[in-house]
């Protein structure tokens, strides 16, 4: 098969490279295409240097399939180009809401990918590892409200934002006091309530964009959803802090058997010994993990719990590779 990369030289784009081999995805042809600024430069995969190709639709629509990881802008602009020829599985916020393409999950809304005209988006990093973690309880009790507060990695930002955490955190340790150039605050032992940019309503683009994929993905108008999201000195691996009141009283040993049982969940919860989910336990690995599992005491039908995963992965490249196994009905998908 013919595979694209475009944005192959970001954080996202080099864990594509990673997950398609270690999945041992088809690729019989792989072009990875990257802005100007970064064409010419090579990327590894299956022991092979790959020189980078200066994004242009005439070599990309040779692809059969390709994964987009370069922003909103360029996806708007090439995915059209070339969607009638080759599926587009775009990792961008750019088409998401649209009514006319799926936004997919597999293990949630896995059949909604073929339902595609060209183009299938990937939901924001936050968003996946929610409804993963919502699906099975809103099958078994319905839902009336979620409330989500995100700790979100700086590699969801990109490597810019990863060498700043690194850099700040050595000038503080040094006595230094770090210049901020991609965050607007030190992200070196600091945290801030900001993802993308404020709208006049008082939340930010990254909040609405947690509200309105989980409707989207889940198929239900009918519950309530707010979002907090925070920027935290975490290179990678995002965290939630999640409350969910069902139409449906679960008990907490309920929401563990639930959950034990739903794919691509892994459940650590023994608070007492020390056993829950943290990004250094979650980092390079392919599950959503879930812990702190509690009754909320508040309310009737209220649960709280505490959702990590490797935003990189599952919540970028290994939903996309997977959503692209879906179609291609391919063995890896069991891998």
């Amino acid at each position: 098969m013919k595979v694209a990369i475009v944005g192959g030289t970001g954080a996202v784009g080099l864990e594509f490279l990673r997950v398609l081999e270690e999945r041992q995805f088809p690729v019989g042809e792989l072009r990875v295409f990257a802005t100007k600024s970064s064409a010419e430069k090579t990327v590894t995969f299956r022991g092979e240097k790959l020189r980078v190709e200066e994004l242009s639709a005439v070599p990309l629509q040779e692809a059969e399939l390709a994964f987009f990881s370069a922003g909103g802008s360029v996806s708007r602009e090439f995915a059209p180009l070339i969607k009638k020829r080759t599926i587009v599985i775009d990792n961008s916020s750019a088409f998401r809401m649209d009514p006319g393409v799926p936004l997919v999950v597999p293990e949630v809304n896995g059949g909604r990918a073929r339902e595609h005209h060209g183009i299938i988006s990937n939901p924001n990093c936050s968003t996946i590892q929610l409804v993963v973690v919502l699906k099975p309880i809103m099958d078994a009790a319905g839902l009336r409200r979620v409330v989500v507060a995100t700790y979100q990695s700086v590699s969801g930002t990109g490597i810019e934002a990863i060498e700043e955490l690194e850099l700040g955190t050595e000038e503080m340790l040094s006595g230094r006091k770090p210049v901020p150039r991609v965050y607007p605050h030190r992200i070196a032992f600091n945290v801030f309530p900001f993802v993308e940019a404020f709208d006049s309503s008082g939340y930010t683009v990254e909040e609405k964009k947690v509200c309105l994929e989980t409707k989207k993905i889940l198929e239900d108008e009918s519950f309530s959803i707010t979002a907090t999201a925070v920027r935290v000195p975490v290179k990678r691996c995002h965290s939630e802090a999640v409350n969910i009141e069902t139409k449906k009283k679960l008990l907490a040993d309920e929401v563990r058997r639930i959950l034990g049982s739903a794919p691509s969940v892994t459940v650590l919860d023994k608070p007492e010994a020390g056993i829950y989910p943290t990004p250094e336990l979650a980092e390079g690995k392919d599950d959503v993990f879930v812990g702190r599992i509690r009754e909320d005491s508040s309310i009737p039908c209220g649960i709280d719990l505490w959702i990590v995963s490797d935003n990189l992965r599952k919540g970028a490249a290994l939903n996309a590779v997977q959503i692209a196994e879906l179609l291609f009905s391919t063995a890896a998908s069991k891998h």
